[in-house]
């Protein structure tokens, strides 16, 4: 009897929670995980080819529909343009080990963003008045590098410290522009966002001196990225403002 009692009750309170959902404009949290094809333009074309990303962050959707938030993303990639290692390889153009063979040398791409964000939604557009059009801004830090992996271990050139003068580690301010659609469903179990963004970063090395080429670095640049995004959301709604009982 127990069993059934809360069976009951949970069902009235989802069934209030969708009914809110459904015809009231909300204050509600928002915890999105994403992934995104990215690819990258300006200075970074040259450097980089097209990267995945993954990231996480936080949101919050008030019920004028205005958001503010924050989050963070990694973006990865084995397409490298640049070629760092052009020094180190013989004249049949391989890299050798410290032994004499040829080496396992993996380079790829690493990075990360971190924003924090203001935005709105814009409901009229939406199925109901917590979902719709979406737009945030973003302000914060991009970086990003050469990654030189010796999978065994043996090559001098490479080895502790030495790779960060070829890694070509750089990093600056940066905005990002979302244009996307906010889905939150009735019912709470379907909730996504899906959209296009764009990535502005002014950056510069980190390192000042390259050991591949034997200049300095000192080049300001003007890194893009462009891409299209999807998000798992989780909404955190607050149970006491979100149902009620007799």
């Amino acid at each position: 009897m127990r069993i059934n009692q809360i069976l009951i009750f949970l069902l009235i309170c989802n069934f209030s929670i969708a009914q809110r959902v459904k015809d009231t404009c909300m204050n509600i949290p928002l915890a999105p995980f994403h992934f995104a094809g990215q690819t990258p333009m300006g200075d970074l074309k040259q450097r980089f080819g097209d990267n995945l990303d993954v990231g996480a962050g936080f949101l919050y959707k008030f019920r004028k529909s205005w958001t503010l938030g924050a989050e963070g993303s990694y973006f990865f990639s084995k397409n490298v343009k640049e070629d760092v290692t052009k020094q180190m390889k013989n004249s049949e153009g391989f890299i050798v080990d410290n032994e004499g063979f040829p080496a396992d040398l993996r380079i790829t791409e690493r990075g990360f963003t971190a924003y924090l964000l203001a935005g709105r939604v814009f409901p009229k557009l939406g199925h109901n008045p917590n979902s719709g059009l979406m737009i945030n801004l973003g302000f914060g830090y991009l970086q990003h590098k050469i990654k030189l992996y010796d999978a065994n271990k043996k090559i001098a050139a490479v080895k502790g410290d030495l790779a960060k003068g070829y890694d070509r580690l750089s990093g600056g301010f940066a905005m990002q522009q979302f244009i996307g659609y906010l889905f939150l469903s009735n019912n709470r179990l379907v909730n996504m966002i899906a959209g296009f963004e764009f990535h502005e970063a002014f950056t510069k090395s980190y390192r000042g001196f390259n050991y591949d080429t034997g200049l300095p670095d000192t080049k300001r640049r003007t890194d893009y990225l462009i891409g299209f995004r999807i998000a798992w959301v989780l909404p955190l709604y607050k149970r006491t403002q979100d149902f009620y009982y007799n």
